[in-house]
C-alpha cells in the first residue's frame, strides 16, 4: 500500500490536515452539485424546461457520475491521491462554470454530464486516504468527518446559492462556486506531499487485484447493491425535496433558503455521529464489520418515518421529518462505506469503492426516472411512501454481504495509522 509522506513533522499530523481538505472539497462537491436543484424553478422558467426535461438532466448527471466511478476508482489507484483528486477539483469546478453559461436545457443538461464525470473523484480519494492513515477504531470517525462536508455544502447551498441567485441572476451562483474550487486547488497542490513511501500491513495482499477477481466476488456485489437500493433516499431529498418545497408546499425561494438547510444540518449529525458510534463499537472490542451493522440497523429503523410527508403535515413537522431521515441516511452510509474500507484493505481500495459508487449512482439515474415520472403526474406523495422502504431493505442485503464474506476479512483490523513525517 502506498501511503504519501513528507519530510519533518509529528506523527499522525498531516492525515488530519488533508481530511480537512476533504472536508473542504466535500463541501465544495454539494455546493456545486446543489446549485441546480436550489434554482430549478427558476432556471426552468428561464430556459423553459419541463419537470420531464428537468428530470433528464438530472438522470444526465447521474448517468456520467456512474460512469466515472469506475474510472474515478482506477485513475485514484494509479495516480495516487495527491494528482488525482487535483485533476477531478479543476475538472468539474470548470463544469460548474460553464453551467451557468447554458441557454436551454441541451447546454445545461452537458455542463451536468460534465459535472457528473468529475465529482466522485472526491469519494475515491477519500476512500483511500482514510484506508491509508487511519486504523479501524478511528475510520468511522474519519469517514463521518469528511463526508460531514457534503451535508454542510448541502447545508450551505440554500442560504448562499438563493442569496446570491436573488441579487446577482442564477447565472452569477454557478460562477462563483465554480470558481471556489479552482481556488481550494492551490491549498491542496501546497499541503499534500509528493513523496511516496510503501507499508506493508501484516496478513493483508499487497498485489494488485484483477478486474476479473473483483467481479465475482459476491459480496461486493452485495454491497454494491445495498448502496443502489439505499442511495436513492438522499438523492431525493437532494435534487427533488428543494423542488417539492417550493411546487407542492408553494415556499418562494427565499423561503426555501431561509429553512431547508435544517434537513441538511440533521445529515451532518449522522455522518460524524454514524462514524464516531461505530468506533467507538470497535474501540469497545466489537469486531469493525459488526459495529457497522448495529450502527446501519438503528438507520434502517429511524428512516422510513418519511412516508409520513405523504399525508402533507404542517411544514415544521415535515422539517423534522425530513431531518430524521436525512440523520438516519447518513448514519447509514457513513458505516457502509466504512464497512468497505474494513472488508477490503489493500492498494486497489479506491477501485473497490468506485464500483461500490458506481452502483449508488445508478441507483440514483434510475430513482431519478420513477420519481420524475410520479412528479410529472401530480404524485409526489407517492415518492415519500416510496423511499420509505428502500433502507431496511437495503440493510437486509448488507447484513447478507457480511455473511459471506470471509471469516478473515470479519477479524481483521486492518491498516494500522501511518507514520506521517509530513508537516501540514
Amino acid at each position: 500500500m502506498a501511503v504519501v509522506i513528507g519530510e519533518g513533522a509529528r506523527p499522525g499530523r498531516l492525515r488530519w490536515a488533508l481530511l480537512a481538505l476533504l472536508f473542504v472539497s466535500t463541501v465544495i462537491n454539494y455546493l456545486d452539485r446543489q446549485a441546480l436543484s436550489i434554482l430549478a424553478t427558476t432556471i426552468q422558467v428561464d430556459l423553459s424546461i419541463t419537470d420531464a426535461a428537468y428530470a433528464h438532466i438530472v438522470q444526465v448527471f447521474l448517468f456520467a457520475y456512474t460512469i466515472a466511478y469506475l474510472l474515478a476508482g482506477r485513475l485514484t489507484d494509479w495516480l495516487g491521491s495527491r494528482v488525482a483528486l487535483a485533476l477531478f477539483v479543476a475538472w468539474w469546478s470548470v463544469a460548474n462554470l460553464l453551467t451557468g453559461l447554458a441557454r436551454n436545457a441541451f447546454e445545461l443538461g452537458a455542463a451536468r454530464f460534465a459535472l457528473g464525470l468529475g465529482e466522485p473523484g472526491n469519494y475515491t480519494v477519500g476512500s483511500k486516504v482514510v484506508s491509508e492513515r487511519f486504523p479501524a477504531g478511528e475510520r468511522g470517525l474519519a469517514f463521518g468527518i469528511y463526508t460531514a462536508g457534503a451535508m454542510v455544502g448541502a447545508t450551505l447551498a440554500p442560504p448562499l446559492i438563493g442569496g446570491v441567485a436573488m441579487v446577482y441572476g442564477w447565472r452569477s451562483a454557478f460562477v462563483v462556486t465554480g470558481a471556489s474550487g479552482l481556488l481550494w486547488l492551490v491549498a491542496w497542490l501546497w499541503i499534500h506531499p509528493r513523496e511516496v513511501r510503501a507499508v506493508k500491513v501484516p496478513g493483508v495482499a499487497q498485489e494488485g487485484v484483477l478486474w476479473g477477481t473483483l467481479l465475482r466476488d459476491r459480496t461486493l456485489w452485495l454491497l454494491v447493491l445495498s448502496r443502489a437500493v439505499a442511495d436513492p433516499v438522499w438523492y431525493f431529498y437532494l435534487f427533488w425535496f428543494p423542488k417539492y418545497l417550493n411546487d407542492v408546499r408553494g415556499m418562494k425561494l427565499a423561503a426555501v433558503a431561509s429553512v431547508a438547510w435544517v434537513v441538511y444540518l440533521a445529515a451532518d449529525l449522522g455522518s460524524v455521529g454514524g462514524g464516531a458510534i461505530s468506533s467507538w463499537l470497535v474501540r469497545r472490542g466489537i469486531e469493525p464489520a459488526r459495529s457497522r451493522l448495529m450502527a446501519m440497523a438503528g438507520a434502517a429503523l429511524i428512516a422510513p418515518v418519511g412516508m409520513f410527508s405523504a399525508f402533507h403535515p404542517a411544514l415544521p413537522l415535515l422539517f423534522a421529518i425530513g431531518s430524521a431521515v436525512a440523520f438516519a441516511h447518513l448514519v447509514y452510509q457513513i458505516n457502509i462505506s466504512t464497512l468497505v474500507v474494513d472488508l477490503y484493505p489493500g492498494r486497489n481500495i479506491a477501485t473497490i469503492f468506485g464500483i461500490i459508487g458506481a452502483g449508488s449512482a445508478l441507483g440514483g439515474m434510475l430513482s431519478a426516472q420513477v420519481v420524475g415520472s410520479l412528479v410529472s403526474s401530480g404524485n409526489f406523495d407517492r415518492s415519500f411512501v416510496l423511499m420509505a422502504f428502500l433502507h431496511p431493505l437495503a440493510f437486509g442485503v448488507a447484513w447478507l454481504a457480511v455473511r459471506l464474506a470471509p471469516r478473515s476479512r470479519l477479524i481483521a483490523d486492518t491498516v494500522p495509522v501511518s507514520q506521517d513525517t509530513s508537516s501540514a
